[in-house]
C-alpha cells in the first residue's frame, strides 16, 4: 500500500469550491495586492492566535527577514539561532550581513538548547531566534527571562508551529514577534508561498508594514529602504477558508501522533525506533512526525522501495553547509545537532492518513530496520 509522505488533494478535495469560490471573489475585485482579502485575513488569524498585529507577508522567509530588518540588524551584529533547522532562519540572518551565532539542540524535541543559547550572548547580540521545530514550541521560559533581564529581543521562528502552545501561550506570540510560514505542506497552508509576522507591539507592526512596500510612505516616497514583502490577495483569500478548520486538522494530526506511538511500542524493532518526544509545557501540533532510527539512509531506501514516503529535516547541520564555511564552525562542535541529522525521519503524519496506511508505514519501517540491525 503507497502511503504518500503528505497528501495535498485529500484536504482539498472538501474545500474545493470553497476555495475556487475566495479565489473567483478576487479575480471578480481585481485587487490583488493589499485589500479587504489580506486585512480580513489579519484581522482573524490575529483573533485565533490571540495576538495584536498580524502582518500578511509574502513567505516566512520573509517574515523572518522584515523582522530583523526592523529591528536594524546588520554588519557587525549576531543573531543566536540553533543550527539544526530549516535554512530560512540562518540565512535571513547572513543576508543582512549580521553573523549567526549557532548553538546545539536539545537532544530530544530537536528545538534550541536554552543554556547554550543564554551563555551564547555576548555585546554583538542583537537578537535571539528560538525555533519551534516540527510543531512543538522550544523551551521559552529561560529565554523569555533572558530577554527580559539583558534585552535582547526574541523572533520567534514559528513556520511550523501555528496553534502549537507552550504553557497555554501560542507559538509566534511570546516574544517581540513571531514568524509563520504557510507553505502549501504546513498545517494552514497557503496555495503558493505566503507567510504572517505576529506581534503585541504596534510600532514593530508599522515598521514592518512599511517595511513589507519597498518602505514607501507615502507612495513613492521612501524614508527607509526595505522590500516586497507583500501577501498576494489570491493567497489571503484561500487562507481564510482554510484557517477555521485549522484547530481540527491539527488535531487529527495529534491523533495519528498517538496512534504512530501506540503501533511503534508494540512493533518488532520498538527498541530501536525513537519517537517524538513531547515536552510536558507544550501542545505539539505535529507539523512533522519525526522519529530515529539507526541505519537511516538504508532504512529510508527501504520505505522508499515500499512506495512510503518520507523525508529528512534536516540532513546538514548549518555548521556544515558550505555558504556558512567563513563561519570557522567544524564537524564536532554541535554533535547533538550532528546526531540528529544522521537518525532522523519524517513519516507521514498529515490529518487524512488511514488507520490501514498508519499500520503499513509501521509494519516496513519496523522491518527494515530489523533486516538492517
Amino acid at each position: 500500500m503507497p502511503v504518500p509522505l503528505l497528501d495535498l488533494q485529500a484536504q482539498y478535495r472538501p474545500l474545493r469550491e470553497a476555495c475556487l469560490e475566495a479565489i473567483a471573489r478576487v479575480c471578480d475585485s481585481q485587487r490583488f495586492i493589499g485589500g479587504p482579502e489580506v486585512e480580513g485575513f489579519e484581522r482573524e488569524i490575529a483573533a485565533h492566535l490571540g495576538v495584536a498585529h498580524a502582518v500578511g507577508l509574502s513567505s516566512g522567509t520573509d517574515a523572518l527577514l522584515a523582522a530583523l530588518m526592523a529591528l536594524g540588524i546588520g554588519p557587525g551584529d549576531e543573531v543566536i539561532t540553533p543550527t539544526f533547522s530549516f535554512f530560512a532562519t540562518a540565512g535571513a540572518v547572513s543576508r543582512l550581513g549580521a553573523t549567526p551565532r549557532l548553538v546545539d539542540i536539545d537532544p530530544l524535541t530537536y528545538n534550541i538548547d536554552t543554556t547554550a543559547a543564554i551563555e551564547a550572548i555576548c555585546r554583538r547580540t542583537r537578537a535571539i531566534i528560538p525555533v519551534h521545530l516540527y510543531g512543538q514550541t522550544a523551551d521559552m521560559e529561560p529565554l523569555l527571562d533572558a530577554s527580559q533581564r539583558i534585552g535582547i529581543p526574541l523572533v520567534e521562528d514559528a513556520a511550523q508551529a501555528i496553534g502549537a502552545t507552550y504553557k497555554g501561550r501560542q507559538a509566534g506570540t511570546m516574544g517581540l514577534c513571531g514568524a509563520f510560514s504557510f507553505f502549501p505542506s504546513k498545517n494552514l497552508g497557503a496555495f503558493g508561498d505566503a507567510g504572517m509576522l505576529t506581534t503585541n507591539d504596534e510600532a514593530f507592526a508599522a515598521k514592518v508594514r512599511l517595511l513589507r512596500n519597498h518602505g514607501a510612505e507615502p507612495k513613492y516616497f521612501h524614508a527607509q529602504i526595505g522590500g516586497n514583502f507583500r501577501l498576494d490577495a489570491l493567497q489571503a483569500a484561500v487562507l481564510r477558508v482554510k484557517l477555521p478548520h485549522l484547530d481540527g486538522w491539527s488535531a487529527r494530526r495529534r491523533d495519528n501522533a498517538d496512534r504512530y506511538d501506540r503501533l511503534f511500542a508494540e512493533c518488532a524493532a520498538a527498541d530501536r525506533i525513537t519517537v517524538p518526544a513531547r515536552h510536558p509545557d507544550c501542545t505539539h501540533i505535529f507539523n512533522q512526525y519525526v522519529v530515529r532510527v539507526p541505519q537511516r539512509d538504508a532504512v529510508r531506501a527501504r520505505l522508499d522501495a515500499a512506495g512510503i514516503g518520507t523525508e529528512v529535516y534536516y540532513p546538514v547541520p548549518f555548521h556544515l553547509q558550505t555558504c556558512f564555511a567563513p563561519l570557522g564552525y567544524r564537524q564536532g562542535d554541535f554533535p547533538v545537532a550532528e546526531a540528529a541529522a544522521a537518525e532522523t525521519l519524517a513519516l507521514p503524519i498529515y490529518g487524512e492518513l488511514t488507520d490501514a496506511q498508519q499500520r503499513e508505514v509501521v509494519d516496513t519501517l519496523s522491518g527494515a530496520v530489523v533486516e538492517q540491525t
